[in-house]
């Protein structure tokens, strides 16, 4: 049986403030890819925009990655990267790709830990009950056991006893950029994107796309000769349950004082509230 090739999901962008519509794509892709049967996902990346990207109402690099931060609370396996966001200028996502690829590598005996503690969890709650489950010790006939933390390169991982867990995956660890299909077809925005950077990371990287119903992106593909010459690294998933959450509808929300609760993470809310973001007035 041929190895699987792991892989470490890399989403950029405003996150401004990040929603669980960001959160769903990592968890929809993540299904995509190991559906293939040719990967494992390892690890998620959220890396928010560097405050120099001069976006119109871009709330501080400090509240969108605590933001983050607190939204990734109840995530295992996702994380927030601050590198990004701390540098002094704005960078190209082909830059932050090369930077994320290069961190991985230095650290890949981390990331195949924390990849052996979840295949180890998801094979405990498929041998008990046939499918996976988002906590594996949050079953109601089984009692929660004590887990240790373990300090990883991207923050602590909950870990139980993964030692009869067999991972044989050699190799580098691939980075693919996670992105909605408006990323995908931006592409295609005269002197929005630079050519040799498309190309770096559609051939050096790789897409994993989340689409909506309706959309054509394998059209777009087909009429770009860059898409198309590295069509084979590139992931594209149709979102089938719709949901139309935007960062912008949220900022819209909050400043016409409008509830956004389970839009995005109750934390994230009263992050919001406590700090008086996106116009949101408490009186």
């Amino acid at each position: 049986m041929a190895a699987k090739t792991r892989v470490v999901l890399l989403a950029c962008g405003s996150f401004n403030p990040i929603t669980n519509m960001h959160l769903r794509m990592f968890e929809i892709a993540k299904d995509f890819l190991h559906k293939t049967g040719r990967y494992r996902v390892i690890g998620g990346i959220i890396s928010p925009v560097n405050d120099k990207y001069a976006k119109e109402n871009l709330a501080a690099a400090k509240h969108r990655c605590e933001m983050v931060r607190l939204s990734l609370q109840t995530s295992d396996w996702i994380s927030v990267d601050t590198w990004e966001s701390n540098q002094d200028t704005w960078l190209e996502t082909a830059k932050i790709l090369a930077h994320q690829k290069a961190t991985v590598e230095s650290n890949q005996d981390t990331w195949l830990e924390t990849a052996k503690i979840l295949a180890h969890q998801k094979a405990t709650v498929e041998s008990r009950y046939g499918s996976s489950l988002l906590n594996v010790d949050a079953t109601p006939d089984r009692p929660v056991k004590k887990r240790r933390k373990v300090k990883g390169a991207r923050g602590n991982v909950d870990q139980t006893d993964s030692s009869a867990v067999n991972i044989t995956d050699q190799g580098p660890i691939d980075i693919k950029l996670l992105c909605g299909g408006d990323l995908l077809e931006s592409f295609g925005t005269p002197g929005l994107w630079a050519d040799k950077d498309i190309e770096a990371i559609v051939r050096d990287y790789g897409l994993v796309c989340i689409t909506r119903e309706g959309s054509n992106p394998h059209k777009f593909i087909y009429e770009s000769d860059v898409l198309a010459k590295h069509e084979n690294n590139i992931h594209i998933i149709t979102e089938w349950i719709t949901n139309d959450i935007s960062a912008t509808k949220i900022r819209r929300a909050l400043r016409r004082q409008e509830s956004v609760r389970y839009l995005i993470q109750d934390a994230v809310i009263n992050y919001i509230k406590k700090h008086k973001l996106y116009g949101y007035n408490d009186k």
